[in-house]
């Protein structure tokens, strides 16, 4: 290995905006303590502009072409519900088969000391085990450790301390792990090749560290965390956002509400048609962004919204009233950081479990996708809009969040554990900040 001050570190996460951007922030973090860092992700990866200041080693170029993640997008942006979760397995399963595949080839090949693995690609922790390279796990989305006292991430169900809330949060982790199984399988079976027993879940964690960038109250109370487990806050770098042009002088003086769905889970028009018609009437000005260049802006939208492609996000909820989104952890803790109250219509993936959250802190209301519809949004508008405590509690989080600084806290973890190659614990850090769960 080259001098302890100096790595070769690899990203190994999707390449869905919502995960590669943190990442990626925190991979700019480590380039400039000094490492070498390359980012390992399928072959759309290596378009977004924020990762060009990385060497890329793309895995499945011949199952993931350039493009792929578009066509993903378009068919997912148009589900929901089982037949959203079905088709996100099958291209889950064919995406964990092709990293097992060819992440050892990449990482011998570049010469990789260590690996800081996205937690929904769990399956390269075995890839670690196997090379005997030290591993990290990141939860840029939505943290998945489970335990009886924490809904399942998938779910939108309220925390309870009960009985017969646990009992309900097992068999719902239990359905969760049935319907992924199949992951899992792939796993156990390459781990067999290579002679390592098997493991008990697809995202097993690292020993060593993991860590999310959730702040330390955008959680349910959690009493099993391992002691290796470290919130850290959001990884917030403006570098890491694209410029994106906007038309600000249609802005009046209005209340500003922005509203977005985020880029993958952004084909519903009838969603954009319900915002419009909830907002239609208010004493406020809408801005709808889209999430994608593909989708055809829709036209005749009551109360004549701002209608872009793509939106300046932080530029916009600086100047925000109220934010409708679908509850993607990114958009939920920039909105925080801003201090802006939220409406959210989760779609899916771990969408519903950070909705939940934002009921749960005060911060918001959150309407299931399936569920939507004018009249009923246009009430939790009002509701969000005309009881000053959310804008309070929203503010609150603001300022806690402001303490942090979770880029720096998480390099500092993952730099102490590729040093030494032992669990950095909780205790062990220097906390600035509160720390553990809450």
């Amino acid at each position: 290995m080259p001098a302890p001050n100096m790595l070769h570190i690899g990203l190994v996460v999707p390449d869905y905006t919502g995960q590669l951007s943190p990442m990626a922030t925190l991979g700019r973090e480590l380039l400039r303590r000094g490492h070498r860092v390359t980012l390992v992700s399928l072959p759309d990866a290596g378009t977004k502009s924020f990762t060009a200041g990385f060497a890329f080693a793309p895995i499945g170029e011949r199952e993931f072409p350039v493009g792929s993640l578009a066509r993903f997008s378009e068919e997912q942006g148009r589900l929901t519900g089982l037949a959203a979760i079905r088709f996100i397995v099958r291209g889950y399963v064919r995406e964990v088969e092709v990293l097992l595949r060819d992440l050892p080839v990449l990482a011998q090949r570049h010469g990789m000391d260590a690996l800081l693995v996205d937690q929904v690609y769990g399956a390269g922790n075995s890839v670690a085990e196997h090379l005997d390279i030290p591993v990290v796990n990141v939860c840029n989305a939505l943290a998945l450790n489970t335990e009886p006292g924490v809904p399942p991430f998938m779910t939108a169900w309220p925390y309870h301390p009960s009985l017969l809330a646990r009992v309900r949060n097992m068999l719902g982790d239990q359905v969760i792990a049935w319907v992924i199984r199949p992951v899992l399988q792939r796993i156990n079976e390459r781990r067999a090749a290579w002679g390592l027993p098997p493991v008990n879940g697809v995202n097993d964690g690292s020993d060593l560290a993991q860590i999310t960038q959730q702040p330390p109250f955008f959680d349910f109370p959690r009493t099993r965390l391992p002691d290796s487990f470290h919130y850290t806050g959001p990884f917030h770098d403006e570098d890491s956002t694209e410029p994106v042009s906007f038309p600000w002088e249609q802005l009046d003086d209005r209340p500003l509400i922005y509203a977005s769905m985020g880029t993958l889970q952004n084909r519903l028009p009838r969603i954009f048609q319900a915002i419009a018609r909830a907002c239609a009437g208010l004493d406020a000005q809408l801005v709808i962004s889209l999430g994608s260049t593909d989708v055809e802006p829709p036209t005749g939208l009551a109360g004549n919204p701002i209608v872009v492609r793509y939106a300046p996000q932080l530029d916009l909820l600086a100047r925000a009233s109220l934010v409708i989104t679908h509850a993607g952890i990114n958009t939920a803790l920039e909105a925080l950081a801003h201090g802006v109250p939220m409406v959210a219509l989760p779609v899916g993936n771990d969408q519903p479990g950070v909705a939940a959250r934002l009921k749960y802190l005060g911060a918001g209301e959150f309407i299931p996708v399936h569920k939507v519809t004018p009249a009923r949004l246009r009430a939790a508008i009002d509701k969000v809009s005309g009881d000053p405590s959310y804008r309070v509690k929203a503010q609150h989080y603001k300022r806690r969040i402001a303490e942090l600084d979770g880029v720096r806290r998480a390099a500092d973890i993952a730099e102490e554990a590729f040093r030494t190659r032992r669990p950095v614990r909780r205790q062990e850090m220097s906390e600035t900040t509160e720390g553990g769960c809450r």
